[in-house]
This record gives C-alpha cells, sequence and structure tokens, in this order.
C-alpha cells in the first residue's frame, strides 16, 4: 500500500452497525496512521426492553463515543429517531454536507438488501448523498468533494442480495482493540434482544478470513461492475 493517508467515513442507520461490521478494518486503519469517522443517522433508541427510547438513546451516544475512542476515529449523529428515518433530499444533503466536511476516501454503508428499514433507507441516502458531495454544481456551504471508494458491510440483517467481493486482513492487534471497543455496546453484549452480536461477528471474521487464505477478516460488497479482490487494505 502507498504511503498516502486515506480517511474512511463509516455510515450506519443505528449506532453500532458499523461499529460491529466494520469496526476491525477500521482500528486497523487509525492503527496504521489513517483516519476514520463514525456517522450515526440514527442512535438506534427504540430497541431495549426497559429504558425509555429517550434514556437509551443516551445510553447509545454515549457507548459509540466509547467505541470510537477506544479504536481511534471520531463519531457524530444526524438528528433522527430510530425506525424512522426517512429517505429524501433534507437528510441526503446533511450527509453530503458531512462528506463535505470530512473528504473521505472511502465511504462504508450498509447493503440494500436489509429486514431493517433503517438500513435499507441508509444505503439509499448515502447512494445519492455520495453524488451530490461530488457534484461542484450543488452549492452548499463547503466545495464538493467525491469519495472515489464506495463499499457496503457485512451484517446479519442485510443479507438479502449481499455477496461479498473484497476480503480484508484482520491483524491481531485491530483485532483485539475491536472486540475489546464492541464491549461497550449493551446491546453487542446481548442485554436487549438476546442476540449474540459480539459472538456472532468474531466467528464471522474467521468465515470470511478462512477461505481468503486470512486467519480473520471482514467481508464487503462493492458496487457492481467493482472486481473481486483480495487484498490487505481497501484500494
Amino acid at each position: 500500500m502507498n504511503q498516502k493517508k486515506s480517511h474512511i467515513l463509516a455510515i450506519g442507520g443505528h449506532a453500532g452497525d458499523l461499529d460491529l461490521t466494520a469496526g476491525a478494518v477500521i482500528a486497523k486503519y487509525t492503527q496504521s496512521g489513517h483516519k476514520a469517522t463514525f456517522l450515526h443517522l440514527t442512535p438506534g433508541e427504540k430497541g431495549h426492553p426497559r429504558l425509555s427510547p429517550e434514556d437509551y438513546a443516551q445510553q447509545k451516544i454515549e457507548e459509540a463515543h466509547q467505541f470510537a475512542e477506544i479504536v481511534g476515529a471520531d463519531v457524530r449523529f444526524l438528528d433522527y429517531k430510530d425506525a424512522e428515518l426517512p429517505v429524501n433530499d433534507q437528510v441526503k444533503y446533511e450527509v453530503a454536507d458531512v462528506i463535505r466536511e470530512v473528504k473521505p476516501d472511502i465511504i462504508i454503508t450498509h447493503w440494500k438488501g436489509s429486514m431493517h428499514k433503517d438500513h435499507t433507507n441508509t444505503h439509499y441516502i448515502v447512494e445519492d448523498a455520495r453524488f451530490y458531495a461530488g457534484l461542484p454544481t450543488i452549492e452548499r456551504e463547503r466545495p464538493a468533494h467525491f469519495a472515489p471508494k464506495l463499499y457496503y458491510a457485512d451484517n446479519w440483517e442485510d443479507p438479502y442480495g449481499f455477496e461479498p467481493d473484497v476480503f480484508i486482513d484482520i491483524p491481531d492487534e485491530a483485532y483485539e482493540t475491536w472486540v475489546r471497543a464492541m464491549k461497550v455496546y449493551a446491546y453487542a453484549r446481548g442485554e436487549t434482544s438476546g442476540f449474540p452480536f459480539i459472538e456472532y461477528y468474531k466467528a464471522l471474521t474467521i468465515v470470511r478470513g478462512a477461505p481468503a487464505g486470512f486467519k480473520r477478516a471482514q467481508a464487503f460488497a462493492v458496487p457492481k461492475g467493482a472486481l473481486v479482490k483480495r487484498q490487505r487494505f481497501f484500494e
């Protein structure tokens, strides 16, 4: 890989989505001197069986900041509610403004084939926001910036039609950092739905890594027409 430093922008429907599905790769990048930013479009606050959405939103925001600190990333939120994320130009331009501000080389987001509407909506929001951000003729506060690379994360809730194309090797240090970071999320620990998120995503790194010849990997799909690659970093 060349010496140019990259900036990853991971855009998820809820706090925790891209943390689990791409967090190991992000830890790898930040540990190699690159930058990363998480953009959560909602906190994902309506999934707790005991806490009110307001209380759980505050908890999820705090957890997201803790996760980002552990993996060495920045974090920010848009002001939308869980299960109510719209697909309209307002939110697309808000995301485009963040793209223009942080100037990522790489964007990671949801695959479109999801059982969760916020994930599907995020996919389409990012698709247009990336386009809007890159158009100089769209005048906003900041100048245009086009993010050349777009990847879709491997999420168990986004399985329909998902076919991984790119497998990124995860070294031990990045893996251990990511596992430590995942534990800050109560939902990842199984305290909301009972689903063993941490164990699932830990195991998935082996499942995705073994066929590619890696000890561990995280997998990503790419927009139609891109090549399947086995690589150690995003290209």
